[in-house]
């Protein structure tokens, strides 16, 4: 359980009486642990309605519902490609290591939230389902990112496409197309650089890179993933915002995810963008990727586990 989990849990003790003034005050706590302010005020409203309709009146109560009303945010507003029932290549499901068809998964996000090692963890998890992963070195401003990625196709055993330091991204990219198509794999994962999102010179670049990708994607399942630090908070949703209005994602990665993180802009993720968090990485293992489930964070959340 992470500290404000701990904060929640302790602030809706067992017995603990449901006056008016204990909602205010969930509004200031949910604030704290990084939602917005008009979703904290909503929930809190939500809340407080639903505990006396269903004469819910000690803190107990309050937190099972608090956990109910917070997992209702995160299915209301699914994104597309995002998987479900804790399968990521669960059939029929919009399990993204499900079907035949070629896979491109983009990578997007601003400095230092862990693009590559993401990518190598994405590929980890489709070699567990069978598939063949090629691992595209897009982030070609840092000789160290090409690097680093080689290191980690060398690891695995995963064949990487990349190009010179300093070279064409969407070159790379469509080149690694070009190389699956030809049967040299069926699932694509391409790092990019890191762009920080107040950038618009870098952004207008980022929609290059889109559409070289979209002219060679008529027979590809092409899914664009925002790579988020959990540990920014608030910041997380203002990169969301301009990246999603820049290219459409299809979800969000969340990575450093610990005790250290509150949290609760995964909710502002859905509930004002309807984007949904796919996957929470946890550590700097391969393995250190799990399927989002939003019943589960929901409860993790609310301190009931």
């Amino acid at each position: 359980m992470n500290s404000f989990a701990e904060k929640l849990k302790n602030f809706f003790k067992p017995g603990k009486a449901l006056s008016e003034e204990v909602f205010e005050d969930l509004t200031d706590l949910l604030v704290e642990g990084d939602f917005g302010a008009s979703g904290a005020y909503d929930v809190a409203d939500k809340l407080r309605d639903l505990c006396r309709k269903e004469k819910i009146n000690d803190g107990d109560g309050a937190r099972r519902m608090l956990a109910r009303l917070l997992e209702e945010i995160l299915t209301a507003n699914k994104a597309k490609g995002a998987p479900e029932n804790g399968n990521p290549a669960a059939p029929g499901a919009g399990g993204i290591f499900s079907g035949q068809d070629l896979k491109i998964l983009m990578l997007l996000g601003v400095n230092g939230v862990g693009k590559t090692t993401t990518a190598a963890k994405l590929a980890s998890l489709a070699l567990g389902y069978g598939k063949k992963p090629i691992l595209a070195a897009g982030d070609t401003f840092r000789a160290a990112a090409i690097d680093q990625i080689k290191i980690h196709g060398e690891r695995l055993g995963v064949r990487v496409v990349a190009h010179r330091h300093g070279g064409d991204p969407a070159a790379v990219i469509y080149d690694a197309v070009e190389a699956a198509q030809a049967g040299g794999g069926d699932v694509i994962i391409a790092d990019t650089a890191g762009r920080m999102h107040t950038k618009s010179a870098l952004i207008e670049e980022l929609k290059k890179i889109d559409r070289v990708v979209e002219s060679r994607a008529k027979n590809a399942e092409y899914i664009k993933y925002l790579v988020l630090d959990a540990t920014t908070g608030r910041n997380a949703l203002a990169q969301a915002e301009i990246f999603h209005a820049a290219v459409p994602l299809k979800g969000a990665i969340l990575t450093k995810y610990d005790s250290s993180a509150k949290g609760g802009v995964v909710f502002s993720l859905a509930r004002d963008l309807g984007l949904r968090v796919v996957f929470l990485c946890t550590g700097e293992k391969y393995g250190d990727i799990r399927t989002f489930d939003p019943k589960s964070y929901a409860e993790e959340f609310a301190g009931l586990v």
